[in-house]
């Protein structure tokens, strides 16, 4: 069952906010429903699992540059992993109880997208693993 993104917390207020309607008119069918609603896509489904190419991906609700191609790496989980964001201040990580698990839920600081999940597994120099829908990102090339 997917929720909306601010079911079990105190609603932030974010930079960028528009309505449900508003959100709906912008983003695909998936990207509103992982984005707004906190849904997962599929492993190995998204546009960006297997994506190589130089330079940042983006929020794909308001466009803020959220992590760098450099500190992109191969996790074998399918879905974008990241070992750091692009810096302190673009990201609110959250706790996630959801389906009886405990998590850290990564979101969108400007406009509270529902990105995906943070996990302490991942390689040096963080060892982060920031593992994020593709659907809630877009890509700018170097």
């Amino acid at each position: 069952m997917n929720r909306p993104i601010d079911d079990d917390q105190a609603k932030p207020t974010h930079a960028v906010q528009k309505t449900d309607a508003d959100w709906r008119d912008q983003l695909s069918d998936v990207e509103y429903m992982v984005t707004r609603r906190a849904a997962t896509e599929p492993p190995f489904t998204g546009r960006y699992w297997d994506h190589w190419e130089r330079g940042i991906y983006d929020c794909v609700c308001c466009g803020t540059p959220l992590f760098e191609s450099d500190t992109k790496f191969d996790a074998g989980c399918g879905w974008p992993s990241y070992f750091k964001p692009i810096n302190g201040e673009v990201i609110e990580e959250l706790t996630d109880r959801s389906h009886g698990m405990l998590r850290i839920e990564v979101r969108c600081k400007h406009c509270g997208a529902h990105l995906g999940h943070v996990f302490e597994d991942g390689p040096a120099p963080t060892g982060l693993r920031y593992c994020i829908n593709s659907a809630a990102l877009q890509f700018d090339p170097e």
